[in-house]
């Protein structure tokens, strides 16, 4: 749905351009558009490739295990029916984690593997279970205590302070976190 949107924007935007002789300025615009996402994407993937090897590292020397063993009872009682042993856990917990330090981009593979393994773990193999129902609220949710993602594209951008937004990243995903915990939490007693 949201493809047909698209272009029918993009062609009611080229036909209005048409229309009012603004054709030109599609085109530079489109090649702008593309020049800059070219070098956005440069940016990005230099800041991904630091942060997804240095959580590679300290995966590697056991940091993750050790914070992994820290917040296991959390984790436990936020996914009550996964066991505590489970990749599922392991790797959700890795997904939390790097989500937690700001690293969306190397979150991802630990979330979509997670998301494979509570599938394994489901019963209900024609829906999603309370569990991946509630990693999904929590994943997208993320407390993050450094948003690299956000303070890379200010730093792209020349924001004049690109680190200004950690303080309010902070508590907008904290509330944000507290709301989708709680919220899975009342999901959880009704089932």
């Amino acid at each position: 749905m949201l493809n047909y949107l698209w272009g029918v924007m993009i062609i009611v935007g080229i036909v209005y351009a048409c229309i009012t002789g603004n054709l030109a300025a599609i085109s530079d615009g489109a090649l702008d558009a593309a020049k800059e996402a070219v070098d956005l994407c440069i940016t990005m993937v230099g800041v991904m490739s630091v942060w997804t090897g240095l959580m590679r590292i300290a995966g590697d020397c056991g940091l993750i295990g050790k914070c992994s063993r820290g917040i296991g009872p959390l984790m436990h009682w936020i996914f009550p029916d996964v066991p505590a042993e489970s990749k599922a856990m392991e790797h959700m917990t890795t997904n939390v984690i790097a989500n937690f330090l700001g690293l969306g981009w190397a979150a991802t593979p630990a979330g979509i593997k997670a998301m494979e393994e509570l599938g394994k773990l489901s019963h209900m193999k024609e829906r999603a279970s309370n569990a991946m129902c509630a990693f999904l609220v929590i994943n997208i949710s993320s407390i993050q205590l450094i948003p690299i993602t956000i303070i890379g594209y200010r730093s792209q951008y020349g924001s004049a302070s690109p680190t200004a937004i950690v303080m309010p990243a902070i508590a907008a995903t904290t509330v944000s976190t507290l709301a989708g915990i709680i919220f899975c939490r009342i999901m959880y007693k009704k089932h």
